[in-house]
């Protein structure tokens, strides 16, 4: 192909244009947020960057292991062995499949590592999580910011696809008291670092992935399309949809579970975009800044469900550990640390924390990302006036 032919080739065109509802523009610009880059993180990506979904953001912590490759087409024997990060290595082989969009990796966890000015931003969430407490964590998120998010799970030969769309239903909602219980003790206790058991693998087919992970995307360009007047779609919000390859069933369920008390409903709609703001900003010139920014003669940052741990102590024997971290790498920490690691196996590890930065924290030095708060955030911050939220908006991406 010729430098020209090259210059002037736009993907998709005579494919997707030929669809009757499909409006490239749209698509070109749509934004996704995909949370997890495992076997099915790996389907949704591929088929958005076939569909060239031109602002793609992938979330995931974990490394490629050897038994990924089983299912997961992006993934090679050399990733494994280079034990890559699998957000890295999907937005890299993504871009491969389609130069012409923007895969973005975000190597983190989805709840304290990404900011959520990138809820805000995006058009939809596709959730490929293999966790509930991970489930629980994105859909306060979602709801939060308004969001619809899109959740698959695999096991064996069987799938099973949700859509929670706020004001219709909700994941928290739909919990049964032993779910809910369960996530509480991974989340519980402000005090006591507890140690947060690792799910067994569940065993699953590149089939299962597959599958799920197109009807993910399908419904996911449903919403990028969504009003479109008359809408051409029917779409699964509201419903769960169930996929049986045993024997090849398929059901379609009512899932509209939405509880007019429930604190996931929380709604952020009157943030406040701030321009001078961002994570890399230190703590006292971010505070002063706020004070400018709101007119106000006190703020308080609420470091919410992430506050900052600057010691640890042990029971027996009675020591202490300045750690300086946010709370959510505690855990891979004391993992890490062999004397805090053998520790943590016989006695309670008690933990100094910050959970409000005003005036008074001693550590003004500290840049915001060092203290847990990542790029893009929203910032809740009380003063004299009332409770605002900031949006860390010189981080935009």
């Amino acid at each position: 192909m010729t430098a020209d032919v090259k210059k002037k080739y736009e993907w998709g065109d005579g494919v997707f244009t030929l669809l009757s509802w499909f409006k490239k523009d749209r698509v070109k610009n749509a934004r996704v947020l995909v949370a997890g880059a495992g076997a099915l993180g790996n389907e949704v990506v591929k088929n958005l960057a076939l569909f060239g979904v031109g602002h793609i953001y992938v979330v995931d912590f974990d490394r490629v292991e050897l038994s990924n490759l089983t299912r997961s087409v992006l993934f090679r024997e050399e990733d494994a062995y280079a034990h890559a990060c699998k957000a890295d290595v999907v937005a890299r082989r993504a871009m491969e499949i389609n130069p012409q969009i923007s895969v973005t990796p975000i190597v983190g966890n989805l709840f304290s590592e990404v900011g959520f000015g990138l809820y805000r931003s995006v058009d939809v969430v596709i959730g490929c999580l293999d966790s509930r407490l991970a489930r629980y964590l994105l859909n306060r998120l979602c709801m939060r910011a308004g969001k619809s998010w899109i959740d698959g799970s695999i096991e064996n030969l069987t799938g099973v696809l949700k859509v929670y769309t706020p004001g219709v239903n909700c994941y928290e909602c739909g919990l049964s008291r032993e779910e809910f219980n369960h996530i509480m003790l991974r989340t519980g206790c402000a005090d006591v670092v507890r140690s947060q058991t690792s799910a067994g693998r569940v065993a699953t087919t590149p089939i299962s992935a597959s599958i799920i992970g197109a009807m993910q995307v399908q419904e996911a360009m449903k919403i990028i399309h969504q009003d479109e007047t008359p809408s051409p779609f029917k779409t699964l919000q509201g419903r769960m949809l169930r996929y049986e390859g045993l024997t090849n069933t398929t059901n379609i369920y009512r899932l509209s579970a939405w509880k007019s008390n429930c604190p996931a409903h929380e709604r952020w709609d009157d943030v406040m975009e701030c321009p001078m703001l961002s994570a890399c900003q230190t703590v006292g010139n971010v505070l002063a800044t706020l004070r400018t920014f709101l007119n106000a003669d006190t703020v308080e940052i609420n470091m919410r469900n992430n506050k900052f741990v600057d010691i640890i102590a042990s029971d027996r024997p009675e020591r202490e550990f300045s750690v300086m971290m946010a709370e959510s790498k505690l855990e891979a920490y004391i993992k890490g640390n062999e004397e805090l690691r053998k520790l943590s196996y016989r006695t309670l590890l008690h933990k100094h924390f910050y959970e409000n930065i005003d005036a008074s924290f001693p550590y003004q030095e500290l840049t915001l990302q060092q203290i847990g708060i990542p790029p893009f955030d929203v910032i809740e911050v009380t003063t004299e006036k009332g409770v605002r939220h900031v949006e860390l908006t010189k981080d935009a991406f």
